[in-house]
């Protein structure tokens, strides 16, 4: 491999590096200093993380399995500035009960495993190392959603869920084959060229969008989204509702947008059907919950069904509008997760009821969690207003009016059940309310970075345009 080759895998190649060395590290470091392996882990993927804004060609490796061009690597330092956040905001959880029993060099493997799975899928340029980094990036996050072993409900979460992975993966495989038997090749290249709707096509391009539906926790693929969420630490829950559909949603965009592109009027209804039902159902069930992990869950699953307002629409608006949803999203979804962890490490409580007063007794919590809903509800100026707002707008443009409607619709909804945690925090009290506690400096460092990021994002309006910029390579 030539140096022009460990460019265009920098991404990939550094990130293996990272596992090689804490394997090392774990094998070197005494048991009494296990603790440094939390430091040393975020201090790598840190510089990895900044490594990985350098300037990177176009181009192809490996015969055209591995591409890489502006926007997949942009992606990919999203994916990277997500799981930074994440670290910061787990480290004090895997210092306080994972270092202790042994696992925490596991921990940061298994999810640096999964992130490396992602980066082959989303440069796949051709369906066999699309599928080997799916089963990369899904089979350690069931490892990890299993990782309390002392609660039976994290183990059922690991079950549940990599019971589910494996059908949808072998739907998924199975939707895959017949697009190779209709064009004779798994390269993406080729296929663009050879394939038409026929009914054989249309079969496999709906069983291929199942199992990717499958990952993106879209109705009716939903199923496990809240009990895994529920039972899984919430450090892997915020992983599969951030990082991993972010992801999925990715690829699935590039594939429609361009090897499926001839099946559009078959995949086009498809998810105009998917999409109502997944905004409906996951507010609607939203409304419901009081455990804060099924709230987010299902609150992730409507946010699901906004995203494919921009996937319906099939061009350069509707790529840029997607890719800067799920930049807010990243910020937006990490930072109610981490107020949730710092309130549950400290007092274990995950319920709404338990944020009664919050305001009272811990306000910049309070103040984070409520930027964070209003961000996702779509209230200006922050950033996730101004998301949703060039979602509604790429759908407009194409004519998609009704569907547009729906989806004010659901923000009503939505904006209802978001402000009753609000109401919860500033306007009741509680006579047990959660005690002031201060979390350490790595969870305030990652809570910082999200509110940095819903602020911003919501007024630097030249990022959305550079996305826009990018877009155009699939269109």
């Amino acid at each position: 491999m030539n140096l022009d080759s460990f460019l265009l895998m920098r991404h990939e190649l550094l990130l293996l590096a990272i596992i090689l060395l804490l394997i090392v590290a774990e094998i070197f470091i005494p048991p009494n200093k296990k603790q440094s392996i939390v430091h040393l882990a975020i201090f790598l993927f840190g510089v990895h993380t900044l490594i990985g804004f350098l300037p990177v060609d176009e181009n192809n490796l490996f015969g055209g399995m591995f591409r890489t061009n502006g926007l997949i690597h942009f992606f990919k330092n999203v994916l990277n500035v997500g799981v930074l956040i994440l670290l910061l905001q787990s480290a004090d959880w895997l210092q306080e009960k994972i270092v202790g029993q042994n696992k925490g060099t596991e921990f940061f493997i298994l999810l640096f495993s999964s992130l490396l799975g992602m980066y082959f899928m989303i440069s796949s340029g051709d369906f066999l190392m699309f599928y080997l980094g799916l089963e990369l990036s899904t089979l350690p996050v069931a490892a990890l959603a299993a990782y309390e072993t002392v609660n039976r409900k994290s183990s059922e979460a690991g079950i549940k869920l990599i019971l589910s992975s494996a059908l949808a993966s072998g739907v998924s495989l199975f939707g895959i084959s017949m697009l190779y038997a209709t064009s004779g090749s798994i390269y993406f290249a080729d296929i663009i060229q050879l394939v038409s709707a026929t009914n054989l096509t249309s079969l496999g391009a709906i069983l291929f969008f199942t199992g990717l539906a499958f990952k993106i926790s879209l109705v009716p693929f939903h199923f496990w989204t809240a009990d895994v969420y529920e039972g899984a630490p919430i450090s892997i829950a915020s992983y599969l509702s951030v990082i991993s559909k972010g992801a999925a949603v990715f690829i699935l965009m590039i594939l429609l947008f361009t090897v499926l592109k001839p099946l559009m009027q078959v995949w086009e209804n498809m998810i105009y059907v998917i999409a109502i039902a997944t905004m409906f159902i996951g507010n609607l069930f939203a409304l419901r919950q009081q455990n804060m992990k099924r709230f987010l869950a299902f609150s992730s699953i409507a946010q699901a069904g906004f995203i494919l307002l921009g996937l319906i629409v099939g061009t350069q608006l509707g790529t840029a509008t997607i890719v800067y949803f799920v930049l807010i999203y990243v910020f937006s979804n990490l930072a109610a997760f981490g107020v949730v962890q710092a309130i549950s490490l400290q007092t274990g409580k995950e319920d709404i009821n338990d944020y009664e007063g919050l305001y009272r007794t811990n306000p910049n919590l309070s103040l984070v969690m409520m930027l964070a809903l209003f961000s996702l509800a779509g209230i200006p100026p922050v950033a996730g207003f101004f998301g949703k707002f060039f979602l509604f707008t790429a759908a407009a443009s194409e004519g998609y009016y009704f569907l547009v409607f729906l989806a004010v619709v659901n923000v009503t909804i939505s904006l209802y059940y978001y402000l009753l945690v609000v109401r919860a925090m500033f306007l009741r009290k509680s006579e047990n309310p959660i005690p002031f506690f201060r979390s350490k400096v790595y969870m305030r460092l990652g809570l910082l970075i999200t509110v940095i990021g819903i602020l911003v994002l919501g007024i630097y309006s030249p990022l959305y345009d550079y996305i826009y910029e990018l877009s155009g390579i699939f269109n």
